[in-house]
């Protein structure tokens, strides 16, 4: 199993990013996927996860409206597609497969800076 996490980087308040969370070595379209985020100091915090047919559930309420999660599963990915960026939105980002057999990936780190 891998999950690789891409897409990360510096971007200005206001700003957008898309993370994508690359999946092989099990049969994707089978798992719920997740996003989650760490900041310094900070628990991981779920932002949303997504069903195997992309219903999309959870979103924290510090994203909401501002977030979105989607996949692909004919590509084996997940998207993170987040807008109107905030400091306080600076983390690593994990995506995450599954609720039992959890695997993660590495993380991305996203920083929100002027």
């Amino acid at each position: 199993v891998q999950l690789v996490e891409s897409g990360g980087g510096l971007v200005q308040p206001g700003g957008s990013l898309r993370l994508s969370c690359a999946a092989s070595g099990f049969v994707f379209s089978a798992f719920f996927m997740s996003w989650y985020r760490q900041a310094p100091g900070k628990e991981r915090e779920l932002i949303p996860g997504i069903s195997s047919a992309g219903g999309s559930t959870n979103y924290a309420d510090s994203v909401k409206g501002r977030f979105t999660i989607s996949r692909d599963n004919a590509k084996n990915t997940v998207y993170l597609q987040m807008n109107s960026l905030e400091p306080e939105d600076t983390a690593v980002y994990y995506c995450r497969r599954g609720v039992y057999n959890i695997y993660w990936g590495q993380g991305t780190q996203v920083t929100v800076s002027s």
